[in-house]
């Protein structure tokens, strides 16, 4: 957990600490801060609430919430918040995360979460998403972006002759 502490991750359960920590891993490669709790909406809303609550105040920017089943969390924490909310949906029954998905991206208008792909692959897009909206006001954070995608942009192969 490199850098000032911008992103707070938080998860329903501590089974799901191994997908959404692959959140955490990107924002370490553009060193930005990060912190991961287990705060469940059903649980222990009184909890979520104080932490949605006091984001701002602790310094973060950024909120992301991975969730599996009715996923609450993320809906919950953006309900609490004015930060912007990113919403992972974790595949945690039988219908592999798409009700998770549902439930995330179908937010009321004026409680808007940002919503992501199901698990792994959402985790680290959450991440990149995380970094691109600290970078509207964080200059370093915008370098490394660009230097993400012109490595990126190194691994295209096109066919020889080609010029694009």
């Amino acid at each position: 957990m490199s850098g000032t502490l911008t992103v707070g991750i938080v998860v329903g359960s501590e089974s799901d600490l191994a997908v959404m920590s692959k959140c955490g891993e990107v924002l370490d490669t553009y060193g930005i801060g990060w912190e991961i709790g287990v705060m469940s909406a059903h649980r222990a809303g009184d909890i979520v609430r104080s932490y949605a609550q006091q984001a701002r105040q602790r310094g973060l920017r950024v909120l992301v919430a991975g969730a599996g089943a009715a996923a609450h969390l993320p809906g919950v924490l953006a309900s609490l918040t004015t930060l912007p909310v990113i919403g992972v949906p974790l595949a945690a029954t039988p219908l592999s995360g798409f009700d998770a998905l549902l439930s995330i991206v179908q937010m009321p208008p004026g409680i808007p979460v940002a919503t992501v792909a199901v698990g792994d692959m959402g985790a680290r897009n959450a991440g990149h998403l995380a970094a691109q909206i600290i970078a509207l006001s964080d200059e370093a954070v915008a370098t490394a972006l660009t230097e993400h995608r012109a490595k990126m942009r190194e691994t295209a192969r096109p066919p020889e002759g080609f010029v694009p």
